[in-house]
């Protein structure tokens, strides 16, 4: 058996991220590829330097501009990525959006399009890619990140609560179900974290105040916090978590 340390690595293996061109996505794929994988990044813009920082650590990379909210994107995307010389074995379901308004006032545009990325992309990514790993007979890892909310209701994001709250019973139902073929399935949960989607909270004073207050770190999560976790959810290290839940959110959900 290969040493503890070693069990971490993913040398030989392929990442398949989306929501990769920035903040959490951005930080897990480079993650990845320093833990040896090579590394396919979907979003809906390519971002070059992130794709020439990877390939500057000896992986290959390839970007795919997706929009995963799309029916069709699932598909296009595996196919793209083997036309590029690579087949992922490990899948990180991080594309989400978020929109912000009043219960009553919440639109069902609002309602859909984040649906469609958050819960639907990852459904038909999931779907797309597990089948292909069955299909070769082939061993893998699908981290959903969910979040925060997707143990409590929040306020204003009623299309984000819904969505993040389904995904994690996806997660166990996927896993149960791939389990047995090879495929292990578990999420990521990030606590408050410095990205485009908190960008609202961290400008509000009282909301930020209020959030850190009950941060028992004292302080907002970093994208780098996530790294070390996303690659030990993609190794072999947690050959035996199925369905599980890693929170990486400063003691929140503890407190």
């Amino acid at each position: 058996m290969a040493s503890v340390l070693d069990r971490f690595r993913l040398d030989g293996r392929a990442a398949l991220v989306t929501g990769a061109s920035r903040g959490l996505g951005a930080a897990m794929a480079t993650a990845l590829a320093e833990a040896g994988a090579d590394v396919v990044l979907v979003a809906r813009t390519r971002n070059a330097a992130l794709e020439q920082s990877i390939a500057a650590l000896g992986r290959r990379v390839h970007g795919v501009a997706a929009d995963v909210g799309q029916p069709a994107a699932a598909a296009a995307i595996l196919r793209e990525a083997e036309a590029a010389g690579l087949r992922p074995d490990i899948l990180v379901n991080n594309a989400g959006i978020i929109r912000r308004a009043p219960f009553l006032e919440f639109s069902s545009a609002d309602w859909n399009d984040v649906m469609d990325v958050n819960l639907g992309g990852a459904f038909r990514l999931s779907q797309a890619f597990a089948a292909g790993l069955v299909a070769r007979k082939a061993r893998g890892s699908i981290v959903n990140v969910a979040s925060l909310l997707s143990f409590q209701g929040g306020i204003r994001v009623a299309s984000y609560t819904a969505a993040k709250s389904a995904l994690l019973g996806l997660t166990r139902l996927m896993a149960n179900e791939l389990a047995g073929q090879g495929i292990k399935v578990n999420a990521l949960v990030p606590g408050y974290m410095v990205t485009d989607n908190t960008e609202a909270l961290r400008a509000d004073p009282v909301r930020s105040a209020e959030i850190l207050g009950r941060i028992p770190a004292g302080r907002w999560g970093r994208p780098e916090d996530l790294q070390a976790a996303v690659v030990f959810l993609a190794s072999s290290a947690s050959d035996y978590m199925h369905g599980s839940t890693l929170a990486v959110d400063g003691g929140w959900l503890a407190r």
